[in-house]
């Protein structure tokens, strides 16, 4: 137990200490950004809901978001919701279909592990792939998921955010980062 607070203030500690590792893994700033934006919804609770989301808040984002409805069976999620940038990137529009539906190839376990922990753990998670679809491969994908209530509780929609740079852009910001 922590000095003076008790197990909910331990809570809110290992919370805290969590949140701000997260964020500092996120490389790229429309990744933190919307992290952030996202955080500022919790308000007393682990994840907001849905409802609490703003497009308005967050326009420069706009298409690279999607939005996924959890189903029981996760692969049937549907994505009720995709910006313009995901697209362009799957070549057809997405919104509407399930995630059963998306060709990621030898990616697809990944992908599932990754809704997965997202849904069953409530949390956010994030990565950075390169080639995120087929023939694609010369994208480096920057993702973040996060999780989103419904009525009720538990996880029944998930935020989630692309950027997508060629694999030299990503190559020669690195280069110019560190010189």
């Amino acid at each position: 137990m922590g000095v003076g607070g008790g197990a909910d203030s331990d809570r809110a500690a290992i919370l805290t200490h969590n949140s701000l590792a997260f964020r500092a893994q996120l490389a790229v700033p429309e990744l933190r950004k919307l992290y952030d934006y996202w955080c500022s919804l919790c308000e007393g609770s682990a994840i907001p809901t849905r409802a609490s989301i703003k497009p308005s808040a967050i326009p420069r984002l706009l298409p690279g978001i999607s939005l996924i409805e959890v189903a029981s069976d996760l692969y049937s999620s549907k994505i009720r919701l995709a910006g313009t940038r995901l697209r362009e990137v799957y070549e057809r529009e997405i919104t509407g279909l399930c995630l059963a539906d998306l060709e990621w190839g030898e990616k697809k376990d990944y992908w599932l592990a990754t809704y997965a922990r997202t849904v069953h753990q409530a949390v956010p998670t994030q990565g950075v792939m390169k080639g995120p679809r087929l023939h694609k491969e010369h994208l480096v994908q920057h993702w973040i998921r996060l999780p989103l209530r419904l009525e009720g509780s538990g996880v029944g929609m998930i935020l989630c955010y692309d950027q997508f740079l060629a694999s030299s852009d990503r190559i020669e910001n690195d280069f110019a980062e560190t010189a």
